[in-house]
């Protein structure tokens, strides 16, 4: 690099304006200059200036127009993962200056699917709860569509769990990646037996989760005629759970929530572990929230625990 292009990278940031970033991401985010500049109820041609300036600052090009809209580039990508790390800080300074000052109070309203088991969530909710003793936090628990449902009309402002769309108007932070195993019970004659020929089960009784069963699962099921013989049905994962430890049939589990009972003998995965299903569950909110304090607060926890996680 030459000594000209170093003392541009020192003064970068004390003469750039700022307000062309935010342009940039408007433009990234309606997905065109045009639709950007009828958002912002600006002129097409001043958004056009507006990233030729930044590109000037910068030294590259950061977007490509095509025939729907704008493509961003190697550069462009990289500054708009910037750009967005700049705006959550900004949008983060009231929050965390309440936190500073002892002043937040309030309510964390959070609905999450059954049977959740995260380390990092739990440990969120504990280290939250020790910076923010007077900030109540509330959990209900319900089937995964109805956490999506409840997210879109506003009843709750975070949410865990699965969804087989995506919705836009709901924002997705990776949580982790869930696997169902298919148990049976020690008084089952399949306890201690691996079968790799799911059609052999399609006549047992079978315990069903409803409306909180996983789309994967559902499809599963379907193919090999699984669950035509229903014997019990809970929408709760720790009900199906007791229902299938109980003997009252087989099930599908995910395969955290079962752990304990498989090592105690209670309950036996009957697939072998490269035919469990996965998928991904979510930590989620809406697109463009008007979080309070509290909430805000505990989002970015779970977040940052989840980045240092990905980090190692």
């Amino acid at each position: 690099m030459t000594d000209r292009g170093q003392l541009i990278d020192r003064k970068f940031a004390s003469r750039v304006d700022w307000n062309l970033m935010r342009t940039f991401v408007d433009i990234v985010r309606a997905g065109g200059i045009g639709a950007a500049a009828r958002q912002l109820n600006r002129q097409q041609p001043s958004i056009s200036a507006a990233l030729k300036r930044l590109e000037d600052h910068v030294g590259a090009t950061l977007l490509h127009r095509t025939a729907t809209g704008v493509e961003m580039t190697a550069a462009g990508k990289a500054l708009m993962a910037l750009c967005e790390d700049m705006l959550e800080s900004a949008q983060m300074v009231p929050h965390q200056i309440a936190q500073a000052t002892k002043r937040v109070e309030g309510f964390v309203r959070i609905q999450i699917i059954s049977g959740l088991m995260s380390p990092e969530f739990d440990e969120a909710i504990a280290s939250f709860h020790r910076r923010n003793p007077a900030i109540h936090i509330e959990i209900r628990v319900s089937p995964w569509r109805q956490v999506l449902d409840a997210l879109e009309q506003g009843e709750v402002e975070i949410g865990v769990g699965y969804d087989s769309n995506v919705r836009g108007s709901l924002m997705y932070e990776p949580l982790l990646v869930e696997r169902q195993q298919l148990y049976c019970s020690r008084y089952s004659p399949y306890f201690g037996y691996r079968l790799s020929r799911l059609h052999d089960l399609k006549d047992e009784g079978f315990v069903l989760t409803g409306d909180d069963e996983i789309e994967a699962i559902t499809h599963l099921r379907r193919r090999y005629r699984l669950g035509t013989q229903v014997s019990g049905l809970a929408e709760d994962i720790n009900e199906a759970r007791r229902l299938i430890v109980q003997g009252v049939g087989i099930g599908f589990l995910p395969v955290l929530a079962a752990e304990q009972d498989v090592a105690r003998e209670r309950l036996w995965p009957i697939l072998d572990a490269d035919m469990e299903p996965s998928y991904d569950i979510f930590l989620l909110s809406r697109s463009e929230p008007a979080r309070d304090t509290a909430t805000q607060l505990f989002w970015d926890e779970v977040i940052r625990r989840l980045r240092a996680k990905n980090r190692t």
